[in-house]
């Protein structure tokens, strides 16, 4: 097996793909990226056995073949070589044998035969939409997903298609984040769970192109953005009812300026107690007090203006769910429900439903 091409255009697939490789491996094979050569056109597929990218360059003087090589030492490589460098890759025996110049490194390789593929994922649907539209449902979901829970269900990003709508809804129990996008065609009723790396990969790797077609398996999901090819398993387990968890958007909302009301909970925050990160909100007619305090015995107070007719309230969050679902917000204003000092909040755009966010209350 041998291939040559210019640094940048084998650097390229390279670094779309070295993401998944993990720097701990349980299998020395999974810090290797496979190479296949076949009719002057390369493939890099790495894999961490729950997310698999491919991506595809052509090269020139090949001989196909295929083989596995060390993932981020080839990358680092390929990144110290001089611009626009020639590099010949020929694998001889056991070792792979990189040259450029008057340079030359030769790296151990394992077999082909070895690395875990998947190579067909039985798509029994298929989801077109645009790639800003499925940019924004990751982006404005993606931040309340769980880290390493238990509930291994909530580590992860559910997809759910109702007709003619996708819906990406994310929560770890304490907070929830929902976002829709329309589909060009009805689809009937499905629910996938996508894990947390497979949806940050994903959300990477998806800009502002053209469409993207997503296909569903069993279980798997797969994409193609551009000459990348994304494969990654989906959580078995079964999310929760969310619905259940959104509050009515009912009675007298607070009507705040989003930049304002970010900016007074950022310093605020500065004095909040550090593990529990809680502030307290006082909401009275026309104005909303922010209080924060910590072991220290340090104390912050901001107090805005707000639009506000209901009852006096006085309740507590946690400030970073606040701060990420008022970054996700793209209005100017932001609506805010609170029925009591007890019940979760809901935070929307005005007007728009398609993003809603809940955040359920902290005892101060």
């Amino acid at each position: 097996m041998k291939f040559s091409a210019q640094r940048e255009t084998l650097l390229e697939p390279l670094q779309a793909v070295i993401g998944v490789v993990e720097r701990r491996q349980t299998m020395p094979i999974l810090a290797n990226f496979l190479l296949a050569v076949r009719g002057g056109e390369l493939t890099v597929t790495a894999t961490d056995l729950e997310v698999e990218l491919v991506a595809a360059a052509a090269v020139d003087g090949a001989e196909d073949g295929e083989i596995t090589v060390p993932g981020r030492k080839l990358v680092d490589i390929c990144r110290a070589l001089p611009e626009k460098a020639g590099v010949t890759v020929r694998i001889t025996g056991e070792r792979a044998a990189i040259t450029s110049g008057r340079s030359r490194f030769t790296l151990a390789t394992l077999p082909a035969a070895e690395f875990p593929t998947v190579d067909d994922i039985g798509v029994d649907s298929e989801l077109t939409l645009k790639q800003a539209e499925a940019r924004r449902l990751f982006e404005k979901t993606h931040f309340s997903m769980a880290q390493q829970d238990v509930r291994y269900y909530l580590n992860g990003l559910l997809l759910e298609v109702d007709g003619e709508t996708l819906r990406g809804v994310a929560t770890d129990g304490h907070r929830l984040a929902l976002c829709e996008v329309a589909l060009s065609k009805g689809q009937g009723s499905r629910q996938v769970i996508v894990p947390r790396k497979g949806v940050l990969e994903l959300q990477r790797l998806i800009g502002g192109g053209d469409n993207v077609t997503l296909g569903i398996g069993a279980n798997h999901i797969r994409a193609q953005v551009g000459d990348i090819r994304f494969t990654s398993k989906l959580i078995d387990g079964r999310f929760p009812e969310y619905g259940r968890v959104i509050p009515a958007a009912e009675g007298p909302a607070i009507h705040a300026d989003r930049q304002v009301l970010r900016e007074a909970l950022r310093r605020a925050a500065i004095l909040s107690n550090e593990k529990y990160r809680g502030i307290r909100l006082e909401v009275a007619k026309e104005k909303m007090v922010i209080q924060a305090h910590n072991p220290e015995q340090e104390e912050a107070e901001e107090e805005i203006e707000v639009t506000y007719s209901g009852d006096d309230l006085e309740i507590g969050f946690n400030v970073n769910y606040l701060l990420d679902a008022l970054a996700a917000v793209e209005s100017d204003e932001v609506e805010i429900w609170l029925k009591d000092s007890n019940s979760s909040c809901l935070i929307t755009a005005p007007g728009d439903q398609s993003c809603e966010y809940v955040v359920m209350p902290m005892r101060l």
